[in-house]
């Protein structure tokens, strides 16, 4: 027994992300719904027992969302879309980046506000409606939802003392926006205001408004706030400004905090562990059971050595020369004159799409369609 401890806890770092949140929906959310101590979750999470989750062709398809949560502009909008179908008997999963600026015509807004219109509407109506999407784009089942408040997962990071991240390459963001600042008139009198309102730079017409900020290449030790800023820039100067590299640098922090999470300095600390809860005791809405927790754990342990694929979406543009799947039509009202994108056979029209993710899932490493 110990020796599968010590073996669990030293995972190979190439480990996929999958795991920890996975650990997470079971560990977290067991405490979260019957309220017990810490020590017989972890001595129940070492035993092994056959797990019985919901499946679809014996794989198992969690759809896991990030929101930015807190004071955040647009708090339920999702700013991560990943689909993971999970193949427990051959150890595989495949994890499907969904760009959030993904027209869906049937909402006639962007996929990353199906969360927060579903919510609206009524209580619990967010995990509803975004499933119901996905399957629509994706052609494939979702079998389980976990909604993560990212602001606060990054917070947490503060509970574990920071993460050691190594960033890809150097980019400045110079409208990372200021939050509780989003409609300060930055000291302007009235009729300068509306004429600055007005401006098409916004970010240069109240400069108050807006941070600057600069990440270098290389290793770097981030607390909670650096992190947070780090995946949350969608400004930043060149490539590094696109969806696809933030979802990059979201993969980088989530598998940063997984390695510190898991250490052995984290995992047998109580006090650490009681932190992380009180964290994500706020920060999970999920549709999974409370009798499926306990399997949620198994399945994190059972996959800690899974082959991974991952799956993002591109689509052409002046920043890269790869073939996308997905277009970037020109303004207009029909798109409610925001930047989205389309699939580049017709909106609203996933086929191509649905053929290259049955592909990926079952075979893998597949060419556009």
């Amino acid at each position: 027994m110990l020796k599968n401890f010590i073996k669990l806890l030293k995972m190979h770092r190439k480990t996929i992300v999958i795991a920890l949140l996975l650990l997470f929906i079971g560990l977290f959310g067991r405490l979260i719904v019957e309220g017990i101590k810490w020590s017989p979750v972890l001595f129940q999470y070492f035993f092994q027992r056959e797990i019985i989750l919901k499946e679809t062709e014996s794989r198992i398809n969690v759809l896991f969302l990030g929101i930015g949560g807190g004071e955040h502009d647009g708090p339920l909008l999702t700013d991560t879309i990943i689909y993971a179908s999970i193949d427990p008997k051959f150890q595989k999963t495949t994890l499907i980046s969904i760009p959030r600026d993904l027209w869906i015509q049937d909402l006639k807004s962007k996929i990353n506000t199906a969360y927060a219109i579903g919510e609206e509407r009524r209580k619990g109506g967010g995990i509803l409606l975004v499933k119901a999407a996905v399957e629509k784009i994706l052609n494939q089942p979702v079998d389980y939802v976990l909604r993560i408040d990212f602001n606060g997962f990054i917070r947490a990071i503060d509970v574990i003392g920071g993460i050691n991240v190594v960033v890809e390459k150097s980019f400045e963001d110079l409208e990372y926006p200021i939050s509780g600042k989003e409609i300060d008139d930055c000291g302007f009198k009235e009729d300068e205001f509306e004429k600055r309102a007005t401006a098409s730079a916004i970010a240069e017409a109240f400069p108050c408004r807006y941070e600057h900020l600069t990440f270098q290449q290389g290793a770097q030790h981030m607390d909670g706030e650096k992190a947070l800023k780090f995946v949350r820039s969608r400004h930043a100067i060149g490539s590094e400004g696109t969806d696809f590299a933030r979802a990059k640098r979201q993969d980088i922090v989530i598998k940063a905090f997984r390695d510190k999470a898991l250490s052995l300095n984290i995992i047998l600390n109580p006090s650490k562990l009681m932190g992380l809860y009180d964290v994500f005791q706020g920060s999970l809405d999920t549709n999974v059971k409370s009798e499926e927790y306990d399997d949620f754990i198994k399945l994190a342990q059972k996959m800690k050595d899974a082959q991974t694929n991952n799956v993002v979406f591109f689509y052409s543009n002046p920043y890269s020369d790869k073939v996308g799947i997905f277009i970037n039509p020109p303004s207009s009202i029909a798109y409610d004159n925001q930047w989205v994108l389309i699939p580049r056979i017709g909106n609203g029209n996933f086929s191509e799409v649905q053929k290259y993710v049955e592909c990926e899932i079952q075979i893998g490493n597949c060419p556009i369609p």
